[in-house]
C-alpha cells in the first residue's frame, strides 16, 4: 500500500488506525455480501506472526547478524540459567488471558441463546489454543533440538547414503 497523501507527504499510519482500516475494509466487504472479518491475529488462535522480509531473505542468505546476536544471546541465558527468559511474555500471557476470558463470555451468551452446542465448540476453541511462546523460546527450543545428544553419534542428514539399488529398473 502506498502510504502517501494526496499532496505527496507520507502518512503517518500506526497500529491503532491499521486496525481500523481493516475493520472499516471487512464492514465494506460484507456490505457487498463478502464474508470478512478483521478480528487480530491473538483472537484466532495464531501466536506467530510472520517475518518481515527483509528477515526471511538474510536468514535464508544464512547472512543474518540479527539472528547470530539472538542465537548467542540464547545460548548464553540457557547456559547461565537453564532458561531463556523474555520480558515480552508477561504481557503474552496477559493478552491470552483475557482472549480466553472473551471467548469464555461468547460461550455463555451462546448458552443463554440456547446455542449450547455452538457454546461447547467455543469453550473447546478457547481451551485447545496454542501454548503461549515468545519468538526467543520458540528459537530456544531450535536450539535444544539440534544440539547432539550423549549416545552414538548420528550421521547428518547429507551423510547419510541411501540404498537406491532396488529402486534401479535398467
Amino acid at each position: 500500500m502506498k502510504v502517501e497523501g494526496l499532496d505527496g507527504r507520507r502518512l503517518h499510519v500506526d497500529k491503532a488506525l491499521l486496525r481500523a482500516w481493516r475493520q472499516d475494509f471487512a464492514r465494506l466487504l460484507r456490505e457487498q455480501g463478502i464474508a470478512a472479518n478483521a478480528t487480530p491475529r491473538s483472537v484466532r488462535g495464531q501466536t506467530k506472526r510472520s517475518t518481515r522480509d527483509a528477515s526471511y531473505r538474510a536468514k535464508n542468505r544464512r547472512g543474518s547478524e540479527v539472528l547470530q546476536r539472538e542465537v548467542a544471546s540464547i545460548v548464553k541465558d540457557l547456559i547461565a540459567h537453564r532458561t531463556v527468559r523474555d520480558p515480552a511474555r508477561p504481557r503474552l500471557v496477559e493478552t491470552r488471558k483475557a482472549i480466553v476470558k472473551g471467548w469464555n463470555e461468547v460461550a455463555r451468551r451462546l448458552d443463554a441463546q440456547g446455542e449450547i452446542e455452538l457454546a461447547g465448540d467455543v469453550r473447546y476453541f478457547a481451551a485447545h489454543l496454542p501454548p503461549v511462546r515468545t519468538d526467543r523460546e520458540r528459537l530456544a527450543e531450535k536450539i535444544l533440538r539440534n544440539i547432539p545428544s550423549k549416545g552414538p553419534k548420528q550421521p547428518l542428514l547429507d551423510e547419510r547414503r541411501r540404498d537406491r539399488s532396488d529402486e534401479l529398473t535398467r
